[in-house]
């Protein structure tokens, strides 16, 4: 039940491709369309949880897109939501995610990552997410 009370996550697939040998992933279970995993290396300590989305726009481009929750203890930093298309982001243009009936914009660009700027945002979007798991789960 952790899985869906709380969703950590941040990596996105290809940056798996550039980890040292020193770096170890681990994935330790999944619910639903949930995964969750562990990245552990020398000195630092990643958990997070990645979903696929159900739906995408524009329909007919294919891509990697990934939601992600993470969980750095080291950093002090818990249920940072992130999301990465598979492509670079325009700046120009606005970067939603949906969940039910809730949508919720990313407000920080980098590369092909966006993020939340608000930190009460992701509470609620995690909050929401979380119980359209359990009802989804009866």
């Amino acid at each position: 039940m952790s899985l869906v009370r709380y969703f950590i996550i941040l990596i996105f697939f290809s940056m798996f491709h550039s980890l040292t040998t020193a770096e170890e992933v681990k994935k330790i279970g999944k619910f639903k369309d949930w995964e969750t995993m562990i990245l552990k290396n020398d000195s630092e300590l990643v958990c997070f949880t990645q979903t696929r989305p159900v739906l995408q726009s524009p329909k007919n481009n294919p891509r990697e897109a990934r939601l992600f929750v993470t969980f750095r203890p080291n950093e002090k930093i818990i249920d940072e939501i992130s999301i990465t298309s598979g492509y670079e982001f325009n700046n120009k243009n606005s970067v939603i995610a949906k969940s039910g009936k809730s949508k919720y914009k990313f407000d920080i660009f980098q590369d092909n990552f966006a993020w939340m700027a608000d930190n009460k945002k992701e509470k609620k979007m995690i909050k929401t997410s979380t119980k359209e798991i359990s009802s989804s789960s009866g």
